[in-house]
């Protein structure tokens, strides 16, 4: 399968999250035609640019797949309801982790006016989303488990609206997949062959090259 619908495209803005925190990880729905821009969605937000947004991370896509998982480990949250509960932009079904490589290219959108997108890096789990759901525990369950999205960089801007087409044009590092970065940079697998290998994947993150490059000295 090459070809997915975009169920929603979802945005938020930084918002009082626990204490003096802020989080914009309440992501909702929107509707009509979102502009796609080299820094992600417009209008959308990031609390915190160090670990969120920006070009590396542009876009996050969190499966929609994963939420039935969810309602098993913590209960039927009404959260799992919204198509942008863990934070993402992009909400779609029948795309995983294991199904996707970095640098994998998609263009996402309308024909005549989409986007071009690549997938860049895992999402590393914080405790946001423990607070957001009020389960513990599901920082070290996606580590697991390996439900963890992935984030885009954005190679040509575009427009995206909800049901608008996600079809994968080019496979990148085909022995990459998201799952498999996952398993070796953020549970800790990696042998010192994969983090040399990983150090020298150029469309890899330079932040996820650079911790690759670190580990293996």
């Amino acid at each position: 399968m090459t070809r997915w619908t975009i169920e929603a495209v979802c945005t938020g803005t930084a918002r009082p999250f626990n204490g003096t925190e802020t989080s914009a990880i309440t992501k909702r729905p929107r509707e009509g035609a979102v502009q796609v821009l080299a820094d992600g969605l417009a209008p959308d937000e990031q609390a915190d640019r160090r670990v969120h947004g920006g070009a590396q991370m542009a876009l996050h896509l969190y499966p929609l797949d994963h939420h039935a998982f969810w309602r098993d480990a913590i209960g039927d949250s009404p959260l799992l309801d919204e198509p942008g509960s863990f934070g993402s932009n992009l909400a779609v079904n029948g795309l995983t982790e294991d199904m996707v490589h970095i640098g994998d290219r998609f263009r996402l959108g309308p024909k005549t006016s989409g986007a071009l997108i690549e997938v860049s890096q895992p999402r590393q789990p914080c405790w946001k989303i423990e607070h957001r759901f009020g389960h513990k525990g599901m920082v070290a369950s996606i580590i697991r488990t390996g439900r963890c999205g992935w984030y885009f960089r954005v190679i040509e801007p575009g427009e995206v609206a909800a049901g608008d087409r996600l079809e994968r044009i080019a496979i990148g590092a085909a022995e990459w997949s998201v799952a498999r970065v996952f398993r070796a940079l953020m549970a800790g697998t990696a042998s010192a062959g994969e983090l040399a290998d990983l150090a020298e994947l150029s469309t890899l993150s330079p932040k996820l090259r650079a911790k690759a490059a670190a580990n293996r000295n």
